[in-house]
C-alpha cells in the first residue's frame, strides 16, 4: 500500500478570532507539525498542505479562491500531489490526537474490502468526520472531477456522497478537533506561548479597543469573538420584537442546525435551513414541540440520515464497529 496526504490548513478560524489554528501548540509541537509527522510516520511520502505557506518541508498550495471551503481545498490538494499513491490521508490541521488517529486509519484501510473507497472516523453521535479519513486516491479524484466549480463553497460531503466510505466508531476521541478557545484550553493548547483562554481574552480586549470611542455600541458593532452574552441579547431582542417565548427560540438547537446544514450540504444551506424550520414550526402551531420537531427534521435531512434504516445501522455497528457506509 502506498500513501499520500492532504492536510487542510487554510481556514479562517473565525471562532478563534482569526488566530492561526494550525500553529496552536500542544506540548512540544504545533497541530500542523503533529499532522505532518503523523502521516509521514504512517507511510505518506507525498504530503500536500493547503493553506498559507508556513515554511514546513511539504508541498504548499491554496484553493482557488482562498477560503473557498474544504471541498475546494481537497481538490487543490489532489491536483498538487506529485505522485499517484493508492491511498491519500485527508486531515484537518486541528486534530490534537492526530498521532493516534492516523495509524488507526492506516490499519483500517488495510482491512477494508476492495470495493470500499475510504475510511473515516465517526464521532459519538455517529456523524462521519470526513476530514479524519483516508481514501483511495483514484475514487477521490473521480468524485472531485464531478464537482462543479472545482468544489468552490461545497462541503466535504459533496465529495464523499457517491463514495463507499466506512465510518468507523471513534475508539477514543481521535477525531476531536479544536474549533473554539474552550476546545483549545481543554487540550492544553497555547498560542504564541500564551495559554488559550488568555489569548481569547487578549483578542476580545483588542476587538473592544478598536471600536470608535464615545459612540453607543449596538449589537451590530459587537465582534463575533465576544462572549455568549452578546448572542443572548440578540435572542432576547428577537423574542421581544416577534412575540416569541424563549422555548420557541432554542438558540443552541438552531446553532446546531446551522452547523449541520453548513457542513452536510453547503454554507448557504445554514440560513435557508433555519428559515425553513421556522416556517414549518409556525405552520404546525409554533409551540415548543413543533419547533423541536421542525429543527430535528432539518438536522436529520442535513446529516443525510433520513433514508437510513436505524435498526439495521445499529445492528451493523454492534457486529463490526462500522457505523455506516455513506
Amino acid at each position: 500500500m502506498s500513501f499520500g496526504a492532504i492536510l487542510l490548513a487554510g481556514g479562517r478560524a473565525s471562532r478563534l478570532g482569526g488566530a492561526d489554528k494550525p500553529l496552536l501548540r500542544i506540548g512540544d509541537e504545533t497541530l500542523l507539525d503533529a499532522a505532518i509527522a503523523a502521516v509521514r510516520d504512517a507511510g505518506a511520502s507525498d504530503v500536500v498542505a493547503v493553506g498559507p505557506d508556513r515554511g514546513r518541508d511539504v508541498t504548499w498550495v491554496r484553493e482557488d479562491p482562498p477560503f473557498a471551503g474544504p471541498a475546494a481545498a481537497v481538490v487543490a490538494g489532489l491536483d498538487a500531489l506529485a505522485t499517484e499513491p493508492e491511498w491519500v490521508y485527508v486531515l484537518a490541521c486541528d486534530l490534537p490526537n492526530v498521532r493516534a488517529a492516523v495509524p488507526f486509519l492506516a490499519e483500517a484501510a488495510a482491512l477494508v474490502p476492495a470495493d470500499t473507497d475510504g475510511v473515516c472516523l465517526a464521532d459519538a453521535t455517529s456523524r462521519p468526520q470526513w476530514l479524519t479519513g483516508v481514501y483511495r486516491t483514484r475514487a477521490l479524484r473521480a468524485a472531485a472531477s464531478a464537482l462543479p466549480g472545482a468544489g468552490r463553497d461545497a462541503p466535504v460531503r459533496a465529495l464523499t456522497a457517491d463514495l463507499a466510505v466506512a465510518a468507523l466508531a471513534d475508539p477514543g476521541a481521535l477525531s476531536a478537533d479544536v474549533d473554539t478557545w474552550d476546545d483549545a484550553a481543554r487540550h492544553g493548547a497555547t498560542h504564541e506561548g500564551v495559554p488559550a483562554l488568555a489569548t481569547r481574552a487578549r483578542i476580545e480586549t483588542s476587538a473592544a479597543d478598536e471600536r470608535v470611542p464615545n459612540e453607543e455600541v449596538t449589537m451590530s458593532d459587537q465582534s463575533q469573538t465576544l462572549p455568549p452574552e452578546a448572542l443572548d441579547e440578540w435572542a432576547e431582542a428577537l423574542c421581544s420584537t416577534l412575540g416569541l417565548t424563549a422555548d420557541q427560540l432554542p438558540v443552541a438547537a438552531v446553532l446546531d442546525l446551522a452547523r449541520d446544514a453548513a457542513h452536510g450540504v453547503a454554507r448557504p444551506a445554514a440560513p435557508v435551513g433555519a428559515f425553513a424550520a421556522g416556517v414549518a414550526a409556525g405552520l404546525a402551531g409554533g409551540d415548543p414541540d413543533a419547533v423541536a420537531r421542525a429543527i430535528g427534521e432539518v438536522v436529520k435531512l442535513a446529516r443525510g440520515t433520513a433514508h437510513i434504516d436505524e435498526d439495521a445501522e445499529a445492528e451493523e455497528s454492534a457486529d463490526t464497529g462500522v457505523i455506516g457506509i455513506a
